[in-house]
């Protein structure tokens, strides 16, 4: 259960070692589980929830504002979920013909475009993306995580108008972008200012890392919790954002983080002046206090389960760093933490394993959704 729950909820958190022994079915069964829990999450998280009634909607406007947070893409449901897999097939196939001319074999180009575009993070090998040593592949695998991180409505909307300019007018990929450029300047700099790596090097590994952190893909070609300082702290609060909504990312989604960080701003506003009327906006739209509502409630509900899990995983004997990078990593989907589980959880004890297991379907499944799905009123609508 726990080798299928890591797969299907793309989360990249292995207790397997010696994957370069294993036979290329079983290697290609494990990718294969995240390339169809990536899809899973896309059609139901796009396709399905708007059709749920009014429970549904609302989990689907907090999770997918924007441009195209009121459409559900075409008229029919069975149309949206074809578009969108074969959006999503299509990633898959550029990405692995991308692989492949930059020098992997026909098996792991394959098998490595299903866990970048589901952004899953497992390799068939155990030295992840290191094993092939070619710029060229960190290239492209940072290229599709970034694509793979954006809201697959704005895929579908790009590819239906045959136009980029969506995803430079949507606000939630716009921040998207932004983070990604801001941590990889900063990663970068203080790679080369610290003399730990030269200067290509540095953009190249500090950049690659990067997104790979933040978009919870979690594939490595360095151990970047051996870096100094705050580096992996840094990563690691990005992941805790994740990507966009309506995407393969795990995380918080920017989304949510742009509008916690707006009413943050406009509660101090109110207090400076206490009868304004201040609205919050993502782009030219007004956010109702609805949505407002849901995205805290949703915060709470996050912050609540990570901490009771936390508290779990100490009692289980981890220490407090592997406890609760742990936590963090397998409630963003993300894979790898630090200290004990940097590189694989294979080492940490059974009971700890079944709380992380719990924690993925969470998380996957996003903490307020799966609430939600387990209250009867919910069922009664």
């Amino acid at each position: 259960m726990g080798i299928s729950d890591r797969r299907l909820t793309t989360t990249g958190a292995t207790v397997i070692t010696g994957l370069d022994a294993l036979p290329q079915s079983i290697l290609f069964y494990r990718q294969q589980l995240q390339w169809l829990g990536g899809i899973g999450i896309i059609v139901i998280a796009v396709a399905i929830l708007p059709m749920l009634g009014i429970g549904g909607m609302q989990l689907y406007r907090a999770e997918t504002p924007g441009p195209v947070k009121d459409s559900k893409l075409t008229p029919r449901i069975t149309q949206t979920a074809k578009a969108l897999f074969l959006i999503y097939v299509s990633l898959t196939i550029a990405c692995a013909l991308a692989y492949w001319l930059a020098g992997m074999t026909i098996f792991d180009a394959i098998c490595h475009a299903f866990s970048t575009v589901a952004i899953g993070g497992f390799s068939t090998h155990d030295t992840s993306m290191a094993f092939f040593d070619s710029s060229a592949i960190l290239i492209i695998a940072i290229v599709f995580m970034v694509l793979s991180g954006i809201n697959f409505a704005l895929h579908f909307v790009a590819w239906r108008s045959k136009s980029i300019l969506h995803f430079l007018k949507d606000p939630e990929c716009k921040f998207y972008l932004w983070c990604i450029f801001f941590g990889t300047v900063v990663t970068v700099l203080y790679l080369y200012s610290q003399n730990i790596y030269s200067l290509k090097e540095s953009l190249l590994f500090g950049s690659f890392e990067l997104v790979s952190i933040l978009t919870t893909t979690g594939f490595s070609v360095v151990e970047y919790s051996q870096w100094p300082t705050f580096l992996p702290f840094m990563l690691f609060m990005f992941a805790l954002m994740g990507g966009c909504g309506g995407s393969t990312a795990g995380g918080i989604k920017v989304m949510r983080v742009m509008l916690i960080c707006k009413q943050g701003i406009r509660e101090i506003y109110r207090l400076i002046h206490p009868n304004a009327i201040i609205l919050v906006k993502v782009g030219n739209k007004t956010v109702s206090d609805r949505v407002i509502q849901s995205v805290w409630g949703f915060f709470a509900a996050y912050v609540i389960s990570f901490m009771i899990m936390f508290l779990i995983l100490m009692a289980t004997g981890l220490d407090f760093l592997t406890a609760f990078t742990a936590i963090g990593a397998c409630i963003n989907n993300l894979g790898p933490g630090m200290a004990d589980v940097a590189a694989h959880y294979g080492d940490i004890n059974s009971t700890a394993k079944w709380v992380l297991c719990v924690e993925m379907l969470l998380g996957r499944l996003e903490v307020f959704t799966l609430l939600v799905l387990l209250t009867p009123a919910f069922w009664r609508q």
